[in-house]
């Protein structure tokens, strides 16, 4: 039996290939966009993709079924409550699909979205679940969120209901020693409290993971609607994307990777595309066209892209040299396809123009320093607000960046002022927000909370 994770660090997102060796038959299951890792695998397994399995309709990154199924001519399978644009073939509770020996099980887990399903995976039909695949059901230390829908008119409550009965009555029905495979880790906005692990046992959850502990339906319902963080603006347009027939990535690539002159990237912002710069850091605080948003491919590039800009944007792309094609991938892995192009040379064609932005940046002996002398300086966290409560600079203001909106308008850019996240990456991407609507010069800790606290400044918690 194969049974493969593909875990990928920038999304926090995770699918699997399940196989017979023997048989040389494989499935995926909730793949993402750029599919060649899947046909590597199935390659070096020597086993052929037959089946596309989707947990649920994403709302954190578009899947890559339909490029799957375009590649290898597999079956699409969603959950029996599913319902979709593209053909696939419905598994209900309980149906099975036979990979050689190896058995996939459909248990129907509605909760966090209504035709959310696990899948159980065995080494023979009669043999006990060696595994669970769980997607966005049940994390290792979390349970999904079940607030996602409700612009859609489904209640939060009415689905943290119905997760309570699939938690209770499929998951945990299951043998302690079953391992379970979530399709989230640390860093989604799927969960609130998700661990790094990424797999665990059913027993080991049992004891563990708090929303599962002993309590009532409404207790657990309490629980898991109250606390979770605003969702990113993308997440309903990729929801509502993965349902539909839309272009391949492929597609998206051949259109995107068109190299621009800096005079045609300015008429395109001047069009109304944003200038998007994901170059390094250092870089971009150096000196940055103004307009530009910056956002670096070093981080969670396509997250905070979707967090801070509408799906709906026509972006140019200002990357590093030879960088632009991982830029539009990433980009694509969101469903942020509407890219024009990107600078060609973007070193050189920025170099010496006297209309440059700058971010001034200050090392934590020299923020200590300033915050002790004489005069208002204004402290800018733009963390999230439990990382705020866990250890603050004094007297710091928390404007999260998950809140592009209202981080902008209200920040106190005025006067004296130093914005500042974890480790700097989050910073810069607040004052380039900042600067599209601010004149006021723009100071950022270099390093952020975390330098503040290595080197042994005052911490506040």
């Amino acid at each position: 039996m194969i049974l493969e994770q593909h875990y990928l660090a920038c999304l926090s997102q995770a699918s699997y290939l399940i196989g017979d060796a023997d048989a040389g038959v494989a499935a995926v299951v909730d793949p993402r966009r750029d599919v060649e890792v899947y046909r590597e695998a199935a390659a070096k397994h020597g086993v052929e993709i037959r089946h596309v399995l989707l947990t649920h309709f994403h709302a954190d990154f578009l899947s890559g079924h339909l490029e799957l199924a375009a590649e290898t001519g597999a079956t699409l399978h969603l959950g029996a409550a599913a319902s979709a644009e593209f053909d696939f073939e419905p598994l209900a509770d309980g149906a099975e699909l036979q990979l050689g020996t190896v058995t996939i099980q459909a248990l129907s887990t509605p909760g966090h979205t209504p035709e959310s399903t696990s899948y159980t995976v065995r080494a023979a039909a009669d043999a006990a679940p060696r595994a669970v695949l769980t997607g966005d059901t049940l994390f290792i230390g979390d349970v999904g969120r079940p607030d996602l829908m409700s612009s859609v008119g489904v209640t939060a409550e009415d689905l943290a209901g119905e997760l309570y009965d699939s938690v209770h009555q499929k998951l945990l029905a299951l043998p302690d020693e079953t391992i379970v495979y979530p399709g989230h880790g640390a860093g989604s906005s799927c969960g609130k409290n998700l661990s790094t692990a990424l797999s665990c046992t059913i027993g080991e959850q049992r004891r563990t993971n708090y929303a599962l502990q002993d309590m009532t339906r409404e207790a657990f319902v309490s629980v898991v609607t109250a606390g979770q963080r605003p969702a990113p603006q993308y997440f309903g347009h990729d929801a509502a994307l993965n349902k539909r027939e839309r272009p391949l990535l492929k597609e998206t690539l051949a259109r995107a990777l068109r190299p621009l002159t800096i005079e045609e990237a300015l008429a395109a912002q001047a069009e109304g595309a944003v200038l998007l710069d994901a170059r390094d850091g250092d870089a971009f605080a150096a000196g940055f066209l103004p307009g530009a948003v910056f956002v670096g491919l070093g981080g969670r590039f396509a997250s905070w892209v979707g967090t801070v800009l509408s799906p709906d944007t026509e972006l140019v792309l200002i990357t590093d040299s030879g960088a632009e094609e991982e830029a539009v991938t990433r980009l694509g892995r969101i469903g942020y396809d509407k890219v024009r192009g990107f600078l060609e040379d973007a070193s050189q064609a920025l170099a010496g123009r006297e209309d440059l932005q700058r971010v001034q940046r200050v090392d934590s002996a020299t923020l200590a320093a300033l915050l002790e002398g004489e005069g208002e300086l204004a402290v800018i966290d733009v963390r999230a607000e439990g990382e705020f409560e866990a250890g603050r600079i004094a007297g710091a203001v928390n404007l999260p960046l998950q809140r592009p909106d209202e981080l902008v308008v209200e920040a106190p850019v005025d006067g004296p002022h130093v914005l500042h996240c974890q480790g700097g990456y989050r910073s810069l991407i607040a004052a380039s927000l900042i600067a599209r609507s601010s004149q006021a010069p723009l100071v950022d800790l270099t390093g952020g909370f975390a330098e503040w606290e290595l080197s042994g400044q005052a911490v506040e918690r």
